[in-house]
């Protein structure tokens, strides 16, 4: 049993100034504040004075980090890029796949699952951020918004080849990404959105109608907004004006100042606003690492400054989700409260999992990253127990 203190809390759309959280067997028991409430004995007590307690980060879309991939076939690699994503307040997340040959795709979202399946078994170990599902990211994307997204290994949208990726990985598909032009797609969103999964669109060249029809089929995300997209044109608004402006969507950004100008980044969050933009990182194997060559599924990235790159082309990131808060706040002069909410709450719920993650109240997990004012980790603490941090 572990009591919590510190300066300030922040659930995040509440704050509560010196605040005392109790935690019993991995869930907040009680919630008040030090002044008023005395420790009960047995409790351990941990003070962090001066910081702020949160949620814990949750990244909806994430490739790797510490040299590692999650499509890898390791029996240590997730482990590694757990630790790493703990050490940077991270204590939810979804692996994400890339397009690969089918087979190879087959074989990681089976490997995948069984780790998300594991945590929810509450094998996992506190330690570690936790696998809450996988998220799909390809082959059902387009050729002319591709990315580094092998052209050979795209697909024609199918609800049969749909099926197939949703046995191998016995249900844990949460979210997926599919460029809504495509022949077939606006079948294959309707019955992923009805299985529960968060369609997100994305490598995508649609116009905006197209856009619209994504939507109404089931669609209510969208992937590393700006990114891998149809330039928006003030006569052909395409895919970035229905991702704006459609109150049905939340959005997602990679707020590294790489793949946005920070002049993008406001004006995203000024569109979407507080309640319905998401960070992530699309971090790659790179991530935590010098200079160099690493895997991003089945082919090289190489990063040298902060760039992430195969050829001319940017190829996810190295950015971390406590930087990408602190970016958020630098670029866009956002309070750490509303910062926060972007890599907590917001996810948590784009991607249906925020009765389990994403918010500090009574009886939720204890996932909680201990902050500095300006929104550097301190500590991370996953289901109640402190994982440590960076040093």
């Amino acid at each position: 049993m572990l009591a919590l203190t510190a300066a300030r809390l922040i659930a995040p759309t509440q704050e509560l100034l010196k605040p005392l959280v109790l935690i019993e067997d991995g869930r907040i028991l009680e919630i008040a504040s030090s002044v008023e409430r005395a420790i009960p004995a047995g409790f351990r007590h941990v003070d962090f004075p001066g910081a702020v307690l949160a949620p814990g980060f949750v990244d909806i879309h994430i490739h790797g980090g510490r040299g590692h991939d999650v499509m890898e076939d390791s029996a240590t690699g997730l482990s590694v890029i757990e630790t790493f994503l703990a050490q940077h307040g991270v204590t939810s997340y979804f692996p994400t796949t890339v397009t690969a040959p089918v087979d190879d795709t087959l074989r990681a979202l089976e490997r995948l699952s069984s780790a998300v399946e594991q945590a929810g078994s509450g094998d996992h170990g506190g330690l570690r951020a936790q696998p809450c599902g996988i998220h799909l990211e390809g082959p059902f994307l387009s050729h002319a918004r591709r990315g580094v997204h092998p052209p050979v290994d795209l697909q024609t949208a199918s609800v049969a080849l749909f099926e197939r990726f949703w046995e191998a990985a016995r249900g844990q598909i949460k979210v997926m990404t599919i460029a809504p032009e495509l022949p077939g797609a606006e079948e294959v969103i309707a019955e992923a959105a009805r299985r529960g999964v968060c369609v997100s669109l994305g490598h995508s060249d649609a116009d905006f109608a197209a856009a619209e029809r994504g939507i109404a089929a089931g669609a209510r995300h969208a992937t590393h907004t700006f990114n891998a997209m149809r330039a928006l044109g003030h006569r052909d608004p395409g895919i970035l004006g229905a991702v704006l402006m459609d109150a049905r969507l939340t959005a997602d950004i990679i707020a590294d100042g790489i793949h946005l100008d920070p002049a993008i980044v406001r004006l995203f969050l000024k569109m979407k606003g507080l309640e319905q933009s998401v960070l992530i990182t699309d971090a790659t194997a790179a991530t935590g690492m010098p200079n160099g060559r690493y895997k991003l599924g089945p082919f090289e990235v190489e990063v040298k400054d902060g760039r992430c790159m195969i050829g001319d082309s940017l190829a996810g990131s190295v950015l971390t989700m406590d930087q990408a808060v602190r970016n958020v706040m630098a670029f866009a002069k956002w309070s750490l409260p509303d910062a926060v909410r972007l890599a907590t709450l917001n996810p948590a719920k784009a991607a249906g999992i925020d009765q389990q993650a994403g918010h500090l109240t009574l009886g939720a997990f204890a996932d909680i990253v201990v902050l500095t004012a300006e929104g550097a980790v301190q500590q991370t603490i996953i289901r109640g127990q402190i994982a440590g941090n960076r040093n």
